[in-house]
């Protein structure tokens, strides 16, 4: 019987470093040809939006889609048998999922020995971004955070252990790790504020229309990658405005798991500006949804419907 887990269930079953793993070997299944990945859609109706997006894993065994209009949901299937074996609440776990891809991103990308990490915006997101980067990255010992709303910085500060920027560049000029985590539509992030050595995780943007990055990061950037090229192509405002603008060619976007499975060098020195481009793929979904499952089953967790 399916398995149904909420909020609350997902709370309990995962720290965010736990995600690191899960996501990783799902990097290195994408690089062995071992899963079918479907770009987000999206179906408009007045008022909003129905998004899916789903991966068949056949590494794991499971296949499964995400969908959502406001409330996120995981649903996944046996590829043996064809039987739903869960139903997730995937808010958390989409949190997570997009907090460890850049942890990965850090850990393969990042500078050696890099310390300092600044994050531009301290919402939905940004929480979990600081968590695994500090998980996979243990060099770093200063966060730098800058967000538009006074109480809503400070309210975050004092949840991860951050320091309050007062600019966006304030939160990016010294920073070895930039992340961009926001709902702007026009740049936050200009690549003339940018260390040399910087890695930049932008996260937030995932439509063709809006950008955290002006033309300057691409242009400075010797290494760019995304999740996938598929979904990059039509939803990364991004890397597709550079692309019209003649900054980059999509033939030198790669794509992440090419870094993790050794397939491509990401960064030749330390003083490379390196770009990851996360849009967030179904192929994660279903990796830590898959995982969830395992664990609230070893755990006693959820409700069989």
């Amino acid at each position: 019987m399916p398995l149904y887990l909420t909020e609350a269930d997902v709370g309990a079953l995962f720290e965010p470093a736990d995600a690191l793993p899960i996501v990783e070997e799902s990097f290195h299944r994408l690089a062995a040809g071992e899963v079918v990945n479907e770009p987000r859609l999206r179906l408009p109706f007045d008022g909003g939006a129905l998004a899916l997006m789903a991966a068949v894993d056949r590494g794991l065994g499971v296949a499964g889609i995400k969908t959502y209009v406001r409330d996120f949901v995981v649903v996944l299937f046996e590829i043996g048998t064809g039987e739903c074996i869960g139903v997730i609440e995937a808010d958390r776990l989409g949190q997570l999922r997009t907090g460890a891809a850049s942890g990965v991103a850090a850990k393969h990308l990042s500078r050696s020995g890099a310390r300092r990490l600044g994050v531009i915006g301290c919402g939905y997101q940004a929480e979990t971004q600081v968590q695994c980067i500090r998980a996979a990255v243990p060099t770093i010992d200063e966060v730098s955070v800058h967000c538009r709303t006074e109480s809503s910085l400070e309210d975050f500060c004092a949840r991860v252990g951050a320091e309050p920027a007062e600019s966006h560049r304030d939160a990016a000029a010294e920073a070895d790790i930039v992340v961009t985590a926001t709902t702007s539509k026009d740049p936050v992030l200009r690549g003339d504020w940018l260390r040399p050595g910087a890695l930049v995780c932008a996260v937030g943007a995932n439509r063709p229309s809006s950008r955290e990055l002006d033309d300057a990061v691409l242009e400075r950037s010797t290494f760019v990658c995304c999740d996938a090229l598929d979904g990059a192509r039509r939803e990364s405002g991004d890397l597709i405005e550079p692309v019209e603008h003649g900054v980059l060619d999509w033939l030198e976007v790669h794509e992440l798991h090419e870094v993790v499975a050794g397939e491509v060098r990401g960064r030749q020195s330390d003083d490379d500006i390196v770009v990851f481009k996360s849009n967030g793929i179904a192929a994660w979904d279903v990796a830590i949804g898959t995982a969830a499952l395992e664990r609230a089953r070893e755990r006693g967790l959820g409700t069989e419907v």
